[in-house]
């Protein structure tokens, strides 16, 4: 297994990936959106030994109260079936978090199961007075600091980008 930064040849592979993955065209068709208006902060990929996609992580810019503070939100995560449980997608998640430290992000969250996040070091959002647009989600809405002082004052509604309202 390979896991490195995506490339335009790997766009088809992710798509199939995120149709199978998700059972119908909703992330696939957010992720195809993102990538054309621009707004793939960081998309990395796990492929096979015969170059397959078998996992994909995605980044866009989030904002904080209409600011953007160099904060991303993971959206989507999908490694195949017959990959899953094998490490896939906690390399995916490990590789990504440390690309985005490199590049100086301060922040990411995330929308998603608090057990597993939570063993990346992802904390509820809730706990800093902060929250997302879509009520009932306040368990699953998470978030991991780059860097520690970027949760200082920091409070209030996190937004993805606009792709996101479409879909």
């Amino acid at each position: 297994m390979l896991i490195r930064v995506e490339i335009p040849v790997d766009a088809q592979g992710i798509d199939r990936l995120l149709r199978q993955v998700f059972n119908g065209d909703g992330e696939a068709d957010l992720v195809q959106q993102l990538r054309e208006d621009g707004l793939i902060t960081l998309g990395m990929v796990a492929t096979d030994d015969e170059g397959q996609v078998i996992g994909y992580i995605a980044y866009s810019p989030v904002s904080l109260n209409d600011e953007d503070r160099l904060w991303v939100g993971l959206a989507p995560l999908a490694v195949a079936p017959e990959w899953q449980k094998q490490g896939v997608g906690k390399s995916l998640v490990y590789e990504s978090l440390d690309s985005l430290n490199e590049f100086s992000y301060a922040a990411v969250v995330v929308l998603g199961e608090p057990e597993y996040y939570q063993r990346f070091g992802f904390t509820p959002a809730s706990k800093h007075q902060l929250r997302c647009k879509w009520p009932g989600t306040e368990e699953a809405f998470q978030i991991y600091a780059l860097d520690k002082q970027t949760l200082n004052g920091a409070e209030g509604q996190i937004e993805y980008a606009e792709p996101f309202n479409r879909f």
